[in-house]
């Protein structure tokens, strides 16, 4: 994938930011857009004139119209469409319904406005386009300790399953990224956080088997995934295992993870067992 114009959302840290880089690397063009404009204009100053940076919330439609439009002001006509941006706003019952609008706009109402911006243009032009979704393993399986969060990656899997049933033969290409453990702010902030069990949710990622990987590894698999035009892209391989296992027998499963969570409660390091509905990583953590 080369001599392509993308634009990369969360593109201030992690995944994002070495999707971009990797995109750059490989001859490509890329606006970067962050919440936190200043991240996203470090990374666009470090790729060099290939890259522009953008600060705003893609949750708002005005933000994504602002970085297609900048994009295709500078470069060209915009080729591949990266929704990453990410957050973990909410808990379990408990969450607010603030935290779920946060949870749901970010996770998957961002990427259905950037598809009906970006698909119809594509459509129009008569030439390819690249939807890349970064959903998590935890819109296959779940998430313990956030139902926000699951929920939500669960409704961004569902969603490029769709618009890659329905506009994949008529020329654009959909990726859905579903990584689990990426030593990224998001997962490592559960790490850190001082709210009672907060680290169960981190837990439940990094003990699940495999390694954590770095992001950069990912944007690499990422890209040879899209290069494939493969829909479900794995950097861990063993969650379509998991998966599988999900798909054969969902009442085992369901068992096997209510195990698996109590394990994580009773050896949560903050030494208190932590409730039912055990919080996020971070209240609302926005991830690259």
């Amino acid at each position: 994938m080369t001599d392509r114009v993308a634009v990369v959302t969360g593109g201030g840290a992690g995944i994002g930011a070495a999707l971009a880089s990797a995109l750059v690397d490989a001859g490509n063009r890329v606006v970067v857009v962050d919440l936190d404009g200043d991240a996203a204009q470090a990374v666009a100053d470090r790729l060099g004139e290939r890259a522009r940076a953008l600060g705003g919330d893609v949750a708002d439609d005005a933000v994504i119209a602002a970085a297609v439009d900048l994009a295709e002001s500078t470069f060209g006509p915009l080729d591949v469409f990266v929704a990453n941006a990410g957050t973990t706003a909410g808990m379990g019952l408990d969450s607010t319904d603030a935290a779920w609008s946060t949870a749901l706009n970010v996770n998957v109402l961002a990427h259905v406005r950037a598809a009906r911006l970006v698909v119809p243009r594509w459509l129009e032009r008569g030439t390819p386009g690249y939807f890349l979704t970064t959903a998590s393993a935890a819109g296959l399986l779940t998430q313990i300790g956030s139902a926000t969060y699951s929920v939500s990656k669960h409704a961004a899997v569902g969603f490029a399953e769709w618009l890659s049933v329905t506009y994949g033969d008529r020329g654009v290409a959909v990726s859905c990224l579903c990584p689990m453990g990426v030593n990224t702010a998001l997962l490592n902030s559960g790490f850190d956080s001082d709210r009672e069990g907060a680290s169960v949710a981190a837990a439940a990622v990094t003990s699940a088997g495999g390694d954590v990987l770095e992001p950069e590894d990912v944007a690499r698999m990422t890209l040879d995934g899209m290069e494939a035009e493969r829909f479900l892209i794995l950097p861990h391989p063993q969650v379509l295992t998991m998966y599988s296992h999900k798909s054969a027998d969902y009442d085992r499963w369901i068992a096997g993870m209510r195990r698996y969570r109590s394990t994580l409660e009773r050896s949560a390091p903050d030494g208190n067992a932590p409730d039912r509905s055990t919080p996020d990583p971070a209240a609302d953590t926005r991830q690259g």
